[in-house]
């Protein structure tokens, strides 16, 4: 197995199943409806629909930096969403189709690059796109752990 094929299967894993960690991200999404997505039982602590909305954005941004070979950052609004207006179930339906259709989208990305260019540099960072596709495995995995202990408070 080449190392692209490796992250494609740890992204892959982290978002779908079959993760040693536990349940992947969108098992964990599964039965989530609007008004547990929108809730905040934790007044400080970001919701599961702004979770899922910075999870589409980063992706979103590794897609950028890879593809265009610039840096690339979320503003304030972007990153968790900014101030999310509806909160119907359709609205709720089509922020988890975002996010599907980025993860689909990275997943193209990723099958795409030369595994060469693996060692090359992130645009304005001091890493290289190694360190932020193994990174972005942890991200799905870290704001999974956080969308399940908030799903968790609700039942």
């Amino acid at each position: 197995m080449s190392e692209i094929d490796l992250i494609i299967d740890q992204l892959k894993r982290a978002f779908d199943g079959e993760a040693w960690h536990g349940p992947a991200l969108m098992e964990i999404l599964d039965g989530i409806n609007a008004e547990t997505a929108a809730a905040r039982p934790i007044a400080s602590v970001h919701s599961i629909w702004e979770l899922v909305l910075h999870v589409a954005g980063w992706e979103d941004v590794i897609i950028r930096r890879i593809v265009h070979g610039k840096p690339a950052e979320l503003s304030n609004e972007e990153n968790f969403g900014g101030a999310i207006s509806d909160h119907s179930e359709s609205a709720w339906r089509n922020a988890v189709k975002k996010l599907q259709e980025k993860h689909s989208e990275l997943i193209k990305t990723v099958s795409s690059l030369p595994e060469a260019r693996l060692n090359d540099p992130v645009p304005g960072r001091d890493y290289d796109n190694r360190f932020m596709l193994l990174g972005a495995v942890q991200h799905i995995a870290y704001h999974g752990g956080q969308i399940a202990l908030l799903k968790k408070s609700r039942s």
